[in-house]
């Protein structure tokens, strides 16, 4: 059995779990540190794809299966070519990103994976986590588990779903242009929704093919199949090809107060803290950075959630979930607006959260329309 009490425990072994377990065992501050990670799943298996964008080059964006400098969004108006520098998009197979994190902490005394599903989580001096095979405590908490209320809320909040199916797909002969990917095209639609596929080529033989919804509801999983066979026969020409893995994923997309949910000795992470950028979907730098403040406050003993959210973004992010809650085929309309009226350097920023106020004035005039005045006015 392993040992019962730890300095931090880590409920989740997902993309923010392992980030934070990689920061801290980086950090010489936490080298006597005792710390668990608990995670239902061995993580050994390729299970999503994360896509990110960044100017520098980072230890985890050297796992970057695959990368690009331009981009194309499409819809049914206009096609839009993106030059992205000075940012490079990347991607990242989970699998990878397991593997090199689970590694390079086996190797340190001071963590344990404890393959456990946790059942509940009690504050008291310390903090219980409970298993079904065990009781552990720690000092400090780190839980990715999306707290029940959020379930519950579905009609007090602003909530969207990313919800999505890919297909990897190899074929025969050379069909896809290796050297830019598909951000969104919005020429396949399942009804007045905000619908569209993603395409990231791996090589001139192999890429990933997925449709996505920004909607309430969720679908069967026979609908995405539906879409992607139809969009490879008719917008990519391609008849003759092998499904050589699939991905799937929800993603809250919600105006939902996660943070609420922190407390002085447990403190909610990834999606389950409201680490989702609640415009885009993405996650991948953003976590990044959540665990840069956590790491300084756990060094200067502050609350680890202190300073983790600002809240221009969370208001921005609140008119644009509103505008398309209430008029969901306008997706097609702000992202192409979006894309077509502000440079890469921009619209990156905004979206990491580093604009400055005349950034933010030319993305707001970018979108400026009668929808996002009523939003404005609803939200506040």
């Amino acid at each position: 059995m392993p040992k019962s009490h730890y300095d931090y425990i880590i409920i989740g072994n997902g993309l923010a779990g392992l980030q934070l377990a990689l920061a801290l065992s980086s950090n010489s501050f936490f080298i006597s540190k005792q710390i668990a990670l608990i995670d239902a799943s061995a993580k050994n298996t390729n299970d999503k794809t994360w896509s990110f964008w960044e100017k520098d080059t980072t230890e985890l964006s050297e796992l970057a299966y695959k990368t690009w400098n331009k981009a194309n969004v499409i819809t049914s108006k206009k096609k839009i070519h993106l030059n992205l520098s000075p940012y490079t998009y990347k991607s990242v197979r989970s699998l990878d990103f397991y593997t090199k994190i689970k590694t390079k902490l086996a190797s340190k005394n001071n963590f344990k994976f404890i393959v456990e599903k946790v059942k509940d989580v009690v504050e008291n001096n310390v903090v219980h986590v409970k298993t079904p095979e065990n009781t552990y405590t720690a000092t400090h908490v780190f839980d990715s588990r999306i707290p029940a209320d959020f379930y519950k809320a579905s009609n007090t909040y602003t909530t969207l779903i990313q919800h999505f199916k890919g297909w990897v797909i190899s074929t025969k002969k050379d069909s896809f242009n290796d050297d830019e990917f598909t951000m969104m095209d919005y020429r396949l639609k399942d009804g007045n929704q905000t619908t569209f596929m993603y395409v990231l080529p791996f090589s001139k033989t192999e890429a990933l093919v997925e449709f996505t919804y920004f909607t309430k509801q969720l679908v069967d999983e026979t609908t995405y199949d539906t879409y992607i066979k139809q969009y490879l026969k008719e917008y990519l020409n391609i008849f003759e090809y092998k499904i050589i893995d699939t991905e799937t994923g929800q993603i809250p997309m919600s105006t939902f107060p996660f943070y609420k949910y922190n407390t002085q000795k447990v403190t909610k992470i990834g999606t389950a803290g409201g680490w989702v950028k609640g415009s885009s979907g993405y996650s991948f730098k953003i976590t990044q950075k959540k665990v840069d403040i956590l790491i300084k406050n756990l060094k200067a003993n502050q609350t680890p959630s202190k300073g983790l959210f600002k809240s221009k973004y969370k208001f921005y992010d609140k008119v644009f979930l509103q505008v398309l809650k209430d008029e969901n085929h306008k997706g097609e309309w702000i992202f192409q607006e979006y894309y077509r009226k502000n440079n890469s350097a921009t619209m990156f920023r905004f979206l990491d959260e580093e604009s400055n106020l005349l950034e933010d004035i030319k993305v707001m005039l970018s979108l400026f329309s009668f929808s996002f005045i009523k939003a404005f006015f609803k939200t506040l």
